[in-house]
């Protein structure tokens, strides 16, 4: 029922780059509100307040679709993108935004990969903070783990100078596991951590396994605790 009460300033905002904002912020009252009617919401708590008029490399941890709902309200106020699987392009929900304001890669594919991330870095350079889930995808196990992370996040935050936030969504799968199909959907407050933001101007390709590991840990250990 959203989609049809939304398509209409979707489908215009998506004819021109320049009214493209009107798309991220669009996104963000879709978010919540489709949330919200299911009786879902968000609670997000920071580690210290983050100054949004920088760029950032935005890294959280992906066990449910509610997660992409989470980030969206998190970064609705800003210029932002998600970089997500090549096969979005064709559902129905996101398509619409990965053929505009979202990057899709084919992680399967080298050249795909490297267009992608060659187009993301100059979204970075531009001002576009990046949303990537570092895991790559939702892993199949339950109770869900942090999975392993991918590498190119981390190099594209040291070859750019661009600071990573990590963020932990540690229950966001008891309210809705992956994409719902299996154990359906409860009401609940997801709590959304929004770490400090690591910085990388310091950093060499040679620290990328380091930072990499850092975030992982960081996201693994609120994960755990809650």
């Amino acid at each position: 029922m959203l989609y049809f009460v939304f398509y209409p300033p979707l489908k215009y905002f998506s004819l021109k780059p320049s009214r493209y904002y009107g798309m991220i912020r669009l996104r963000k009252w879709w978010a919540f509100l489709s949330s919200a009617l299911v009786g879902i919401f968000y609670r997000f708590k920071f580690e210290e307040p983050i100054d949004w008029s920088r760029t950032y490399i935005i890294c959280p941890n992906h066990t449910s679709n509610l997660d992409i709902s989470a980030m969206s309200i998190l970064l609705g106020h800003t210029n932002c993108c998600f970089m997500g699987k090549a096969n979005l392009v064709d559902d129905f929900l996101t398509g619409i935004y990965f053929k505009t304001v979202d990057l899709p890669v084919d992680r399967d594919s080298k050249i795909s990969s490297y267009r992608a991330f060659k187009a993301a870095s100059e979204r970075l350079k531009n001002g576009t903070n990046m949303i990537l889930f570092p895991e790559g995808g939702i892993n199949d196990i339950y109770p869900p783990e942090i999975g392993e992370f991918k590498s190119g996040p981390f190099r594209m935050a040291i070859e750019l100078k661009i600071p990573i936030i990590p963020v932990t969504s540690p229950n966001t799968w008891k309210m809705f596991w992956d994409n719902g199909a299996k154990y359906g959907s409860r009401p609940g407050i997801c709590d959304i951590y929004v770490h400090k933001p690591i910085a990388t101007d310091h950093l060499t390709m040679d620290d990328a396994g380091a930072l990499q590991e850092q975030v992982y840990q960081v996201i693994k250990n609120k994960f755990a605790t809650g």
